[in-house]
C-alpha cells in the first residue's frame, strides 16, 4: 500500500514538497490576476550559469593566459623598437590578437600531448583536460582551431609575414618541442626556447613588413632567457619530472649541474643585452637599464649557486619574469624616447 507520506505528496501541488507549498514569485495572469511563478526556476539558473562560466575559465585555462601575456609584452614592445615614429593602433590590437590565439592554440594543444604527463604531476594534475572537465578531443580541436583562425586573421588584418612566424611558433613549440625534443634530451629548453622567441620577430614583421638583422637581437634575448628562467623552475619540481621520466637538466645531469648552467647562460644572456647598444641600435637608456637588471639578474642566479634551496630557485624564476618585463620596457621607452 501507498504510504501516508506518499500520497500527500502525489496529491500536492506544483511547487510543493510534501504538501506544503513554497513561496515563490508572482506571475501575471491573462485574467489580471497573479500566479505563483515556480521557485526552483530561478535557483536552477544560477547554477546553470555558473557551471557555464566555469567550463568557459576551463577553455581560457587551456591557453595559458599568465604566460602570454609576457608574448605579448615582448611583441609590443619589439613593435615600438622596429617603428619608433608610431604605429596604428589598429595594427597592434589586431597583432595581439593574432599572437594570443596562436600562442593559445599552442597551448591547447601542448594540454593534450602532455595530459599523461600532468596527470602524474602535482602542479598539472589540475589542469582541465587532467581533471576530466575537458574531454582530450575537444580541447586538440580547440588549440587547432585557434591556430588557423590566429593565421587567416593575421594575414588578412597584419600581413603574410607576421601570420606565417606566428604560425611557425606554434608549430615550433608543439611538435619540436611538446612532441619531440621534451620526452627525448635535457637540451629541450634550449632548442625548443626557439619557439618561445617567436613573438618579437611577429612584431617587428607586423611592424615593418618584413625582417632585418636587428630584427634578430630581440629574438636571441628572448632565446638566451629561455633556459635559465625554466631551469629555475624544474629544479623546484624535478622530483616531478623524475617520476614522469622527463629528461629535464636537473633529472639527467643532476641540481648541481644545472645551477652551473643556469649561472653560465645568465652570464652570456646579460652580455648580450649590451649588444643593442653596441650596435647603435639602442641608447643610454637602455644601457642603464640593461646593466643594472642584468647585475640583479646574475646576482640571483650566483646566489642560487652559491646557496641552494628552493626558495632561492623560486626567487630566480619569479625574478626572470619581472627582468625580462623591464628589459624590453627599457627598449621601447630607450627607442620612442629618441625620436
Amino acid at each position: 500500500m501507498e504510504s501516508s507520506a506518499g500520497i500527500a505528496e502525489r496529491g500536492a501541488a506544483p511547487g510543493a514538497v510534501g504538501g506544503v507549498e513554497r513561496p515563490g514569485r508572482r506571475l501575471p495572469r491573462r485574467d489580471g490576476g497573479s500566479a505563483a511563478a515556480p521557485a526552483g526556476r530561478f535557483e536552477r539558473a544560477r547554477p546553470r550559469a555558473a557551471e557555464l562560466l566555469a567550463h568557459v575559465g576551463d577553455y581560457l585555462a587551456l591557453t595559458k593566459p599568465r604566460i602570454i601575456s609576457l608574448l605579448l609584452w615582448t611583441t609590443v614592445a619589439t613593435m615600438l623598437v622596429a617603428r619608433p615614429e608610431g604605429l596604428a593602433l589598429s595594427t597592434v590590437l589586431w597583432t595581439c590578437l593574432g599572437g594570443y590565439l596562436a600562442a593559445g592554440g599552442a597551448g591547447a594543444i601542448n594540454h593534450y600531448i602532455d595530459r599523461d604527463i600532468d596527470a602524474r604531476m602535482g602542479r598539472t594534475r589540475g589542469r582541465p583536460i587532467v581533471s576530466g572537465r575537458i574531454a582530450p578531443i575537444h580541447g586538440l580541436v580547440f588549440g587547432i582551431a585557434l591556430g588557423v583562425l590566429a593565421t587567416v586573421q593575421l594575414a588578412l588584418t597584419v600581413n603574410v609575414l607576421a601570420a606565417a612566424l606566428a604560425l611557425g611558433g606554434l608549430l615550433g613549440y608543439v611538435l619540436l618541442y611538446t612532441a619531440w625534443l621534451k620526452p627525448r634530451t635535457p637540451q629541450n629548453i634550449v632548442i625548443g626556447g626557439a619557439a618561445g622567441a617567436m613573438p618579437p620577430l611577429v612584431g617587428w614583421a607586423a611592424a615593418t613588413g618584413g625582417l632585418t638583422l636587428e630584427a634578430l637581437i630581440p629574438f636571441a634575448i628572448v632565446f638566451l632567457w629561455t633556459p635559465p628562467h625554466f631551469w629555475a623552475l624544474s629544479l623546484m619540481i624535478s622530483d616531478d619530472y623524475e617520476r614522469t621520466g622527463v629528461p629535464m637538466l636537473p633529472v639527467v645531469r643532476g641540481a648541481r649541474f644545472t645551477r652551473g648552467r643556469i649561472l653560465a647562460y645568465s652570464l652570456v644572456l646579460v652580455a648580450f643585452t649590451l649588444v643593442p647598444f653596441a650596435t647603435g641600435m639602442l641608447g643610454g637608456l637602455y644601457l642603464a637599464a640593461a646593466i643594472v637588471l642584468g647585475a640583479a639578474f646574475v646576482g640571483l642566479a650566483a646566489r642560487l649557486h652559491r646557496e641552494p634551496s628552493k626558495r632561492a630557485a623560486l626567487q630566480l624564476y619569479l625574478s626572470s619574469l619581472a627582468y625580462l618585463f623591464l628589459l624590453f620596457g627599457a627598449m621601447a621607452a630607450d627607442r620612442v624616447m629618441a625620436v
